[in-house]
């Protein structure tokens, strides 16, 4: 679990990307912002007032970069980008003025949309939907995958890294939207991991030992994902124990090339997802990480509310790894 962790930072540090944290008036972001300075992980573009300086121990600072909305040049040009994009839902230039002044994850975003940053880290001090949002309506969506999603890297205590996905963005995902987070799912598993993704459509059936429109959801997103991606390791439908136990594997699902030994797991609906990760996070005592926001053309990690310095470290550098 460490040494991926610690293989993610220094891949990170080799090649410091500019990163934007929009939330500094939270301990815990200043707190990340000073490690990821010192250990020169990225290059922070930190949103708020010069009073951030002050709060910094590190004597990195070449690699911070503060941007304060209320006096910055770039203010009116994002705000004017801003309007544009959301202009169709009746925003005024006024609105928009206002929003990207105050509202320092829009700012942020915008800041991605338009290449002044590599990559977007928030929600510590913002709920999901609202990041969520903000990245849907700021960043453009990578049109191949078709569905904004979310992931998160789980390391659980003596065992490979896992794969979680969705868990925070979709409720009820149909057919084509489950094929294509997990395409996304594999496709960031196999940039973070450096290991062949085996991909895992979850279900409460294997292999048709039960029936109903929910099992069919995900036969039918099996096939597409398979016709959109052949070379994907991937198989369902599978129950948890199926996917990841190889001793059920071999009395359940036999004929499976990835059951037993699956490390993306795609679960059916939002709900499932987020009971199972908070679950393994909190009875294992694994790492979570993330969500990590899968879908847009550019990266974008939200945070839970109750993530610590160490979470926003760590999603700053894999966003940086996503570039």
């Amino acid at each position: 679990m460490k040494d991926l962790i610690t293989s993610i930072r220094q891949k990170a540090r080799a090649n410091p990307r500019r990163i934007v944290l929009p939330e500094t008036e939270d301990p815990r972001t200043l707190q990340a912002i000073d490690f990821i300075l010192r250990k020169k992980i990225a290059k922070v573009i930190a949103i708020g007032s010069g009073r951030i300086k002050r709060r910094i121990k590190a004597s990195n600072t070449g690699l911070l970069e503060i941007i304060d909305p209320e006096k910055s040049g770039d203010t009116e040009g994002l705000a004017n980008t801003y309007c544009g994009l959301r202009r169709h839902k009746g925003m005024t230039i006024e609105e928009a003025r206002r929003k990207v002044r105050k509202e320092h994850v829009i700012f942020g975003a915008l800041l991605v949309r338009l290449g002044m940053a590599d990559g977007l880290v928030a929600g510590a001090s913002h709920t999901t939907p609202n990041v969520v949002r903000t990245v849907i309506h700021c960043i453009p969506i990578d049109r191949a995958s078709g569905v904004v999603s979310s992931a998160f890297v789980m390391l659980v205590p003596k065992r490979d890294a896992f794969l979680f996905a969705d868990c925070g963005v979709n409720p009820d995902p149909d057919s084509n939207q489950l094929a294509g987070i997990a395409i996304e799912a594999a496709k960031l598993f196999r940039q973070l991991v450096r290991a062949k993704p085996r991909v895992a459509f979850l279900s409460y059936s294997t292999k048709g030992s039960a029936s109903g429109p929910r099992v069919d959801k995900v036969v039918e997103a099996l096939k597409i994902a398979r016709g959109r991606s052949p070379g994907l390791l991937i198989d369902g439908e599978l129950q948890a124990d199926s996917a990841i136990s190889p001793d059920v594997a071999r009395i359940k699902c036999p004929g499976s090339e990835i059951a037993g030994r699956a490390n993306c797991l795609i679960f059916p609906s939002l709900e499932s997802g987020n009971i199972a990760y908070k679950l393994v996070q909190r009875l294992t005592n694994a790492r979570a990480i993330g969500p990590l926001l899968m879908g847009t053309t550019k990266p974008a990690s939200d945070l839970s509310r109750g993530c610590s310095a160490e979470d926003i470290i760590d999603a700053v550098a894999i966003t940086s790894l996503r570039v």
